[in-house]
């Protein structure tokens, strides 16, 4: 009898996980919340594990080029954090409202939501692509990076910079079909946008047959690449969709309320974001101080940080869809309820990361730098312990904020990630670098103690229930 109903759960199980990737679609007001947040939660990790393979996939191929070439890798990418605050801000309006107009079962409104959601981010793009273009190696250059550094990598955090759209709109247009509920169409991009860009980054970096070698600059030109290709894929199922999205030429027409509203919210989202991503700035050029090895071992650490973190990120954002298509119909005590949920589930996950991150970081690291790199590879294990040791307070906080992302208040958790970002950790991290006499080390603890705060102050704002009354 027991085996009959392990063979049960097992079928049922699986039946969910083809349903989550072939993005079946459900009314996620009804169903049941634990079934709601797998179905979300599968495709979404699945979809943000693979927005990171963008950043190891060129990590590992660039760490060949040198020490130099993975600094100055490691410091656009701690720019282009900027770049994903605005594309992640606007997804979190887009998905926000979508969600909204879905739960309320307001489709035309969904799809016009995400139209209007589309203008702003090229807008956006084209403010941030301009000084890009223009002040790239002055921007290497106020981050820290040793001349050699600049002049190797100078091209490429132009290409980076410039070609801003495809990283702004992969966010924004998977935000959309996350609001709506079809998480797996935001998973399908990243998956095509990865296959082109792990194919394109050996042949553009090192060259093949009649392609030459680029470089460096052959990682930037194989990442836009790829993520052009998924953003392509995302616009031919929002023009074709055969499921609840259905957005038509129409819905681009510039409407000023919309606009305000997605605004509104995406602002504070936007410097959430910001705040965050400036923080990891400052500390990146902290660790750029101790020279380069430290700085390439700092940045090689922090991409297998988010390469674990993004996917987390993608459980915290079935919250978001849940929070919102709930509100929408009325339903505030399962909105919660599906936060706690999720939350539960991030625990479990965010304490296996931590886990492999302190018996396991040398390997790991290993794998990314060459073995003579020795001082490069201590710098990286020694981040990898540290920031790790604050990860399951980090995975209660995700999904806090998210769910207040998706309520549509995107200002509470901006204001707990100001204090806690530029009150506190910058000016800790600081301190502990100049002063406490153990060097490096200081930048790293800054971050476990400063994100352990931020999620108590979070969950304590949360458990008011503010959040519930907010109209989007």
């Amino acid at each position: 009898m027991s085996n009959l109903k392990t063979t049960s759960d097992s079928s049922r199980y699986m039946s969910i996980i083809k349903s989550a990737l072939r993005g079946d679609e459900y009314d996620l007001t009804s169903i049941n919340l634990r079934k709601a947040v797998v179905l979300l939660a599968i495709p979404m990790v699945l979809e943000l594990a693979l927005e990171s393979v963008f950043a190891v996939v060129d990590i590992f191929f660039v760490n060949k080029l040198g020490t130099h070439a993975t600094s100055v890798v490691g410091l656009t990418e701690s720019v282009i954090t900027i770049v994903y605050s605005v594309g992640i801000g606007l997804s979190a309006a887009a998905t926000a409202m979508v969600a909204r107009r879905v739960g309320e079962k307001d489709i035309e409104g969904a799809s016009h939501a995400g139209a209007q959601a589309i203008l702003l981010a090229l807008a956006a793009s084209v403010v941030i692509g301009i000084p890009g273009f223009v002040f790239a190696d002055r921007i290497l250059n106020l981050m820290g990076a040793e001349p050699e550094a600049i002049k190797m990598g100078t091209n490429y955090a132009r290409i980076m910079l410039t070609c801003n759209a495809p990283i702004i709109l992969l966010f924004l247009i998977n935000g959309i079909f996350r609001g709506a509920g079809n998480a797996s169409i935001a998973m399908k991009s990243l998956w095509i946008g990865n296959i082109f860009n792990i194919i394109l980054d050996p042949l553009l970096i090192f060259g093949f047959a009649f392609i030459p070698a680029f470089g460096v600059e052959g990682a930037a030109i194989a990442t836009t690449t790829g993520r052009t290709i998924g953003v392509l894929y995302q616009l031919y199922h929002l023009w074709r969709s055969s499921g609840l999205l259905h957005i038509k030429a129409r819905h681009f027409k510039p409407d000023l309320s919309v606009i305000r509203g997605i605004i509104g919210i995406a602002s504070p989202a936007t410097f959430q974001f910001i705040i965050a991503s400036a923080s990891w700035i400052f500390l990146a050029s902290m660790v750029a101080e101790y020279g380069s090895a430290a700085s390439a071992g700092y940045q090689t650490a922090i991409r297998l940080i988010v390469f674990f973190i993004l996917p987390a990120w993608g459980m915290s954002n079935a919250a978001a869809t849940l929070v919102g298509q709930n509100l929408g119909a009325q339903l505030p005590e399962r909105a919660e309820e599906s936060v706690k949920i999720t939350a539960r589930y991030n625990v479990i996950f965010m304490t296996a990361v931590t886990l492999i991150f302190l018996f396991f970081a040398r390997p790991l690291v290993s794998f990314f730098i060459p073995a003579g790199e020795t001082e490069q590879i201590r710098y990286a294990v020694l981040a990898l312990q540290i920031i790790s040791s604050g990860y399951i307070f980090y995975g209660i906080s995700m999904v806090v904020t998210q769910a207040f992302n998706g309520a549509g208040d995107t200002t509470t958790p901006t204001w707990v990630y100001f204090f806690g970002f530029w009150l506190f950790q910058i000016p800790f991290a600081w301190l502990l670098h100049r002063y406490s006499g153990i060097g490096v080390k200081g930048v790293f603890w800054a971050v476990p103690i400063a994100e352990t705060l931020m999620a108590i102050a979070v969950f304590f704002l949360f458990r008011t229930g503010k959040w519930k009354v907010v109209k989007v």
